[in-house]
């Protein structure tokens, strides 16, 4: 059992709860019962190991065991399950420079995102595969869609969701669709077959009006809505197509 925060194993699995941590080890941590077992139902990731606490017992056939002691476990568990947690290898997320994201052409309408907030983004793209996005593209503001609070907002979506690492967001084309207050209404916007859908992060939004298309949601007594029920409705109207492999 390891007990003592100073243990190079414990320090690594900390680190996975931090964004420098998760590019620098290239592993997640996977929490919460009912992720964990829909997951083991048929992995398609690897399991690095399976962190447990003494009241524990091993659920993940044939993963290596690391037994924390219950102060070290609840440093782990940051969202509070009191579950063992899996830690997984990080699916591959190619990544588009700024020249090719200026080329790209995107397959149906993609969503392209700079949410931060790790729970906003999860939420995100939980709608994202909600409603059959063929990929999803991150700017380079946007959080790390394997936090804990990223993993966990999204039910899952984001070990199944195609993605991608764009650059930051001035460098995307006008020719993306932007939703903003001051755009076309929803309503009787035509989407086109193939397009970039381009959300902002709650609050600065976006710099819309170098976009050719804008469009917004039609509100009744309130300035705005929340980012993610915006993109989400938004999302709704989209006319589905097949969704590409990841």
């Amino acid at each position: 059992m390891i007990e003592s925060p100073q243990n190079e194993t414990f320090k690594k699995l900390l680190s996975l709860t931090s964004s420098k941590g998760l590019k620098e080890e290239g592993l997640f941590l996977l929490s919460g019962e009912k992720l964990i077992r829909e997951f083991l139902k048929a992995p398609k990731l690897g399991v690095s190991c399976e962190i447990m606490s003494p009241k524990h017992t091993p659920i993940a056939k044939g993963a290596k065991p690391v037994e924390l002691s219950a102060p070290l476990f609840d440093q782990i568990d940051i969202l509070g399950t009191h579950f063992n947690i899996l830690v997984l290898e990080q699916p591959g997320i190619p990544s588009l420079s700024e020249s090719d994201i200026a080329a790209y052409e995107p397959h149906g309408i993609e969503v392209a995102t700079a949410t931060g907030d790790p729970g906003n983004l999860g939420a995100l793209i939980r709608s994202c595969e909600a409603f059959a996005i063929p990929r999803v593209i991150l700017s380079k503001e946007a959080a790390h869609p394997f936090l804990p609070k990223s993993v966990k907002a999204s039910a899952g979506s984001v070990l199944r969701i195609p993605m991608a690492k764009g650059p930051a967001l001035a460098d995307f084309p006008a020719t993306c669709i932007a939703l903003d207050p001051r755009g076309e209404s929803i309503d009787t916007f035509a989407w086109p077959e193939n397009g970039l859908l381009l959300l902002g992060e709650e609050g600065p939004g976006l710099e819309a009006s170098r976009f050719e298309t804008r469009i917004r949601i039609p509100t009744t007594g309130v300035e705005s809505l929340n980012a993610v029920v915006a993109a989400s409705i938004a999302l709704s109207r989209i006319p589905q197509k097949t969704a590409l492999k990841p």
